[in-house]
């Protein structure tokens, strides 16, 4: 049976996976209204809290990562630490939270690049349904080739990106001066009592910056090159997002009303300058769009192929193209999801529904954030002893994203956020009574997570796939 490509990965290569998956253009081109519109000034101070949370769950998936080089990643990085229930959840939440993050940039993608034509005085003439069909057949070809062609093709997309967005921020700097912005160092009119609920969506800013892990198995020496690709990207987003938050402040005059009202916080800037440079704002954004949805794709079909070499899933979801090597029937369910859960709210504005998937998405990670903050330490124990460091940073981490989870709750969002929670809470709990009623029916494949099967199936799992 044709098993993934081994040792084919760079640490390039892995790191592209991950900042892809970040896609960083997608904050200051659109979720940084979101965020300005909580905070105001002290938007740019949710970022750096953001990152030093992000960086301190980094350093406890980055362990984890470092000892069991997996495609299930955290399903099995839990499984390994907390027992084969808690890995079933943070996996299942995984899934949801890949393929909704997919589906957050798949809608991301059609607006920016209707916001390029239109930037350009063009309207372009194909139905939502229609865009999401080509950016969704797009990443799945591209997925479902080999993965180096699609960790390449991520990461050269978001260097232009990146480069377009420095360039513009640049201008922006020139144009309204390069004095410093007091307002904003002073923090002058934040609400801070609003910077804790802003966090929580900033933190949709950085997901995806684990997903190297999902490359486990195909990266070369993954004891080092994975840990060091997620640290970085954390890193590097969170030195992108501040300083664009802190250039667009400086471009709205601070006018938190105004930018949060904003579905082009980059674009409203940039009008007044040259359309030219709106235009490139939004052709690097949806590229960027693209490249994360790619990304998201990918770690889906990743993690879903775990859990069908483990059986928790059809087994046929563990299958591997003979010749790309590649989980092509988990990414063609992956593509097919993405598509059709994008049509079906297409009569809805693309902000609206961005944010529905972007906050659904949210949850799984903030889940699944926790469970690896819980896990390391645990994980170090079982396996040759934790450092009271070990201990430190999983608790802090495991502390932050509770706090992040309780900022989503209370106090209440405004309808339909303030369902979101119970949305997904109901996903959960179908996760958990399909996982009772595998364990009651083939207790056997709780055993195998003992195991790693992922490459070395056993043989009646082998017969199972193939």
């Amino acid at each position: 049976m044709p098993e993934l490509r081994r040792d084919s990965l760079s640490f390039i290569e892995a790191l592209g996976q991950s900042v892809a998956n970040v896609s960083p253009t997608l904050t200051p081109a659109l979720a940084v209204a979101v965020v300005a519109g909580m905070a105001g000034t002290a938007s740019w101070l949710v970022y750096v809290l953001a990152t030093i949370a992000l960086l301190i769950v980094g350093l406890n998936v980055g362990k984890l990562a470092g000892r069991i080089p997996a495609a299930g990643s955290f399903f099995i990085y839990v499984s390994r630490s907390l027992g084969p229930s808690y890995g079933m959840m943070a996996g299942w939440a995984m899934l949801a939270a890949y393929i909704l993050t997919a589906m957050a940039l798949t809608v991301a993608t059609s607006l920016f690049i209707k916001t390029f034509f239109s930037a350009l005085g063009m309207t372009l003439p194909l139905p939502n349904v229609a865009i999401y069909l080509l950016i969704s057949t797009g990443i799945w070809l591209f997925a479902r080739r080999d993965i180096k062609i699609s960790a390449r093709v991520g990461l050269s997309l978001e260097v232009i990106s990146v480069a377009i967005i420095l360039l513009v921020g640049i201008i922006t700097l020139a144009h309204f001066g390069f004095a410093p912005d007091s307002k904003q160092v002073y923090l002058e009119g934040a609400n801070l009592k609003t910077v804790a609920p802003a966090i929580v969506f900033a933190i949709f800013s950085y997901v995806g910056f684990e997903s190297a892990a999902t490359l486990g198995k195909e990266t070369r020496n993954p004891h080092t090159n994975i840990p060091k690709a997620i640290i970085c990207t954390v890193i590097f987003a969170g030195l992108f997002f501040v300083l664009t938050t802190y250039i667009i402040g400086v471009g709205f005059a601070d006018d938190a009303t105004k930018l949060g009202a904003s579905s082009a916080p980059l674009g409203d800037i940039t009008t007044g300058i040259s359309k030219w440079l709106t235009a490139l704002v939004y052709f690097g954004a949806a590229i960027s769009g693209f490249a994360c949805a790619l990304a998201s794709l990918n770690a889906y079909g990743r993690m879903m192929f775990s859990l069908g070499r483990y059986q928790f899933v059809h087994s046929v979801m563990g299958r591997v193209h003979e010749n790309h090597r590649t989980p092509h029937v988990a990414l063609s369910l992956g593509a097919v999801v993405n598509f059709i859960a994008c049509a079906a709210f297409a009569g809805q504005p693309e902000t609206d529904t961005f944010g529905w998937y972007g906050t659904l998405a949210s949850f799984g990670f903030i889940i699944v954030y926790f469970l690896c903050s819980v896990s390391a330490p645990v994980f170090l124990k079982k396996n040759g002893g934790a450092t009271f460091w070990d201990i430190l940073v999983g608790a802090l981490g495991g502390v932050l994203m509770v706090l992040s989870l309780a900022g989503s709750l209370y106090p209440v969002p405004a309808p339909p956020y303030n369902l979101f929670p119970y949305f997904f809470l109901l996903y959960m709990l179908v996760g958990m009574v399909w996982f009772f009623m595998l364990k009651a029916r083939t207790p056997e494949a709780l055993l195998r997570i003992e195991h790693d099967l992922e490459v070395a199936a056993a043989p009646a799992l082998g017969e199972a796939a193939a």
